[in-house]
C-alpha cells in the first residue's frame, strides 16, 4: 500500500466526494471541496518556486485553513513546520532559522497577538491577503519523504526538530483510525492544536484515513469543546487529563445532547473511568506515544475491558516493537524500566542534530523513549512515568504518576501533579500541587490524612498545595504540564522570604 497523503486524499474524494469533511470556524468543507482548496494552494506554492523538500512554515490556529496548506505541501513533497501559537519573536525566529523556511504562512491576528510584527523581516504570506490560482503540478512525492518537522514540547530541555515521514505518519494514522473504528460516519472533535503531532497525526491524519468528519476549534477551550460536541453531534474526541476534566467540569456542557461513543485519551484510570461514565463514550481508547515515533506506539481497543483502558495496558501496534529495557537489558515482566520502541513509526532522526539522533537511536534501532514503563505477561504495557521526574525519596524511588493516581481518586481532586523537592535528611520528597473539582472544599490536611493509609510513607507528600489551575505555572501548548516549573514553583513556596 502506496502511504502518500496526497494518494489518501484522491482515495477520499472518490469514496465520498460530498460528505463533510473539515467543520471549522473558516470553512465548512466537503471532501470535494477540501481537495479543491488543497490543489489551488499547492499550484500555488508550485509557481512561488517552492519545490519537493523545501521547507514551509505554519503559523494559524487551527482551521480549515491550516488543513488545506498542510495537505498542499504534503502534495508538492514540501515539509511543513508547524509554529506553536505561543511562541514569543525569539522562539518563532529560531525554529525558522533551524529549518531554513523558505516560507511563512500566517494570518493578522489571533487572539490578540500579530502575527505579521512577530515574524519580521522573515519571508512570510497573509492568508487572507493571498489568490490561490490554478496551474500545473509536479510528479507526486515518495512516501520515505519528510512531512512535517515537530519541535518537541520542551518540558525538560530546548526543543529539538523531529524529522517525521508521510510513511510514518500516515500508516500510524491509519493504525489508529481502525483502533478506533473510526468511520465516515464518525465527526471527530479537535481538541489538539495542529502544531502538536496529536493534532495532525491523531486527529487530522485519523479523519483524512477514515473519512470521519474532523470538526475543529480554533484553540480548545472548554466552552467551545462543549458547544461543538453538542450542536455537531461529535461521536468521537481525544485529549489528555487536563482537557477532559475542564470538558467534564464545564457548566454549559449538555450531556443530554451527547452523542460520543469513543476516542482517546492520555489519562490516568480515574479521568478514563469518568468519560466513560459522565460523558457516555463507553469506547474511549487509552493511548501512549511520543513525537520521536510518529506519535503513536501503544493503543487500546474499544472493546478491551474498562479496567485494561483506564489502567492504561496498552497493546502496540502491528509491526512495533515495544520492550522494558533495564541497564540496557531486557527486564522481565512485572519489572519496571526505559519503555523502547523499534519499528516502521520512528523518526528519521533530529533535524541537523546527529549527536542527539545517536543518543536516543541506538546502532541496534531502539528509541530510547525516557519513559518509565512495565510489561505484563500477556504482552501489554503501560507508562508509569518520565525517567527524569522519578526521584528518590531516602533511596526509594518515586514515580509521580504513582501519587499522583491515588490523589485523583479522590472525589474532590480534578487534577494532580507531583513533584521531588530537596530534603536535608531523605534527599528529596515529593511535593504535591492539586486543583480541586468544582464546588470542592476539602482541605490540605484532610486530603493528606486520606492519603496516607493508601500510599507507601515515601509516597506520601510532605507538602500540599491547592491551586486553581496550572495555567500560571506552567503548561505546554499541547496540555501538559510543566514538570520543571512545578518543581521550580515549590522551591519558590519554600524557601523562606528575605529580610528587607
Amino acid at each position: 500500500m502506496s502511504w502518500r497523503v496526497p494518494d489518501m486524499l484522491a482515495a477520499r474524494v472518490a469514496a465520498q466526494p460530498d460528505a463533510e469533511a473539515v467543520v471549522a470556524p473558516d470553512a465548512r468543507w466537503s471532501w470535494r471541496e477540501l481537495d479543491a482548496a488543497v490543489t489551488a494552494r499547492a499550484a500555488t506554492m508550485h509557481a512561488m518556486g517552492l519545490k519537493r523538500g523545501d521547507f514551509i512554515a505554519i503559523l494559524l490556529p487551527n482551521g480549515a485553513e491550516w488543513v488545506a496548506l498542510f495537505l498542499a505541501a504534503a502534495r508538492l513533497g514540501c515539509v511543513t513546520v508547524p509554529v506553536n501559537t505561543r511562541f514569543k519573536p525569539a522562539e518563532i525566529e529560531d525554529v525558522l532559522t533551524r529549518t531554513d523556511t523558505r516560507i511563512t504562512f500566517t494570518t493578522r491576528h489571533f487572539l490578540g497577538l500579530d502575527f505579521p510584527a512577530m515574524l519580521g523581516n522573515a519571508p512570510h504570506i497573509i492568508v487572507e491577503d493571498q489568490h490561490w490560482q490554478t496551474g500545473p503540478l509536479p510528479p507526486l512525492p515518495d512516501e520515505h519523504d519528510p512531512l512535517l518537522i515537530q519541535f518537541t514540547s520542551g518540558t525538560t530541555s530546548r526543543p529539538k526538530g523531529v524529522v517525521l515521514t508521510q510513511h510514518a505518519m500516515l500508516r500510524n494514522a491509519a493504525s489508529v483510525a481502525e483502533r478506533l473504528r473510526a468511520s465516515p460516519a464518525d465527526r471527530y472533535l479537535n481538541n489538539r492544536p495542529f502544531f502538536h503531532v496529536a493534532g495532525t497525526t491523531l486527529t487530522l491524519l485519523v479523519c483524512l484515513c477514515s473519512g470521519a468528519t474532523l470538526v475543529t476549534p480554533t484553540h480548545f477551550t472548554a466552552p467551545e469543546a462543549a458547544r461543538l460536541l453538542a450542536e455537531e453531534a461529535c461521536t468521537m474526541c481525544s485529549g489528555n487529563d487536563t482537557i477532559f476534566q475542564m470538558i467534564m467540569d464545564e457548566p454549559s456542557l449538555d450531556r443530554a445532547r451527547l452523542k460520543l461513543r469513543g476516542g482517546w485519551a492520555a489519562a490516568g484510570p480515574v479521568t478514563m473511568r469518568r468519560i466513560a461514565a459522565e460523558l457516555g463514550a463507553h469506547g474511549v481508547c487509552n493511548a501512549y506515544g511520543l513525537s520521536e515515533a510518529a506519535p503513536n506506539v501503544g493503543f487500546s481497543f474499544p472493546d478491551d475491558s474498562l479496567d485494561d483502558r483506564a489502567d492504561g495496558w496498552l497493546p502496540t501496534h502491528d509491526g512495533l516493537e515495544v520492550a522494558i529495557f533495564h541497564d540496557d537489558a531486557r527486564a522481565p515482566a512485572g519489572t519496571q524500566g526505559e519503555i523502547r520502541v523499534r519499528g516502521w513509526s520512528l523518526m528519521q532522526g533530529y533535524l541537523k542534530d546527529p549527536e542527539n539522533t545517536a543518543k536516543t537511536i541506538g546502532a541496534d534501532g531502539w528509541l530510547r523513549t525516557g519513559d518509565l514503563g512495565v510489561m505484563d505477561a500477556r504482552g501489554r504495557f503501560r507508562m508509569v512515568g518520565r525517567l527524569k521526574d522519578v526521584f528518590r525519596v531516602g533511596g526509594e524511588n518515586v514515580a509521580p504518576a504513582e501519587v499522583e493516581e491515588a490523589l485523583q481518586a479522590h472525589p474532590d481532586v480534578a487534577v494532580a501533579q507531583v513533584v521531588g523537592v530537596p530534603d536535608a535528611r531523605l534527599g528529596e520528597v515529593p511535593a504535591a500541587f492539586v486543583r480541586l473539582a468544582a464546588g470542592a472544599t476539602i482541605t490540605p490536611e484532610e486530603l493528606l490524612a486520606w492519603l496516607r493509609p493508601r500510599v507507601a510513607g515515601f509516597r506520601l507528600p510532605r507538602y500540599l498545595w491547592l491551586v486553581d489551575d496550572f495555567e500560571a505555572i506552567g503548561m505546554t501548548a499541547s496540555g501538559k504540564v510543566q514538570k520543571t516549573k512545578l518543581r521550580d514553583e515549590a522551591q519558590k513556596r519554600l524557601t523562606p522570604a528575605q529580610p528587607a
